[in-house]
C-alpha cells in the first residue's frame, strides 16, 4: 500500500497551472517538525517535501493560508524529472489546536 499521512505546514505554493488533460494543478512545499522516540531516545525530526495537488484539491490548496498546520494524506510517486519523490495530496484536514 502506498499511503502517506503527514501533519505539516504549507510553506510554499506555486502559481496555478493546468495539466495536458486540462486539470488544475498546484506545486507545493510542505514543512514538518516534530519529536519522535527512536530506540527509547527522543529525536527531533524536520523535513521539507515537495507536493502536488490536482483537480478539486488544487482549489482547496489554493485557498489555504500559508503556515496553516494541516494533516495531509495521499501517496508518493517519483517526480517527473526522476529526481526524488513527490507527495500527491488527495485529502486535507485541519489539525485541532
Amino acid at each position: 500500500m502506498n499511503r502517506l499521512v503527514l501533519s505539516a505546514q504549507l510553506v510554499q505554493r506555486a502559481a496555478l497551472r493546468y495539466t495536458p488533460a486540462g486539470l488544475p494543478a498546484l506545486n507545493l512545499v510542505l514543512e514538518h517538525r516534530s519529536e519522535v522516540s527512536q530506540e527509547g531516545q527522543p529525536r527531533k525530526v524536520s523535513l521539507e517535501i515537495k507536493a502536488l495537488a490536482i483537480g478539486q484539491m488544487a482549489g482547496v490548496m489554493g485557498a489555504m493560508a500559508l503556515g496553516s498546520e494541516t494533516r495531509f494524506a495521499g501517496f508518493l510517486a517519483n517526480a517527473r524529472n526522476g529526481r526524488g519523490l513527490l507527495f500527491h495530496i488527495t485529502e486535507v484536514e485541519p489539525v485541532p489546536g
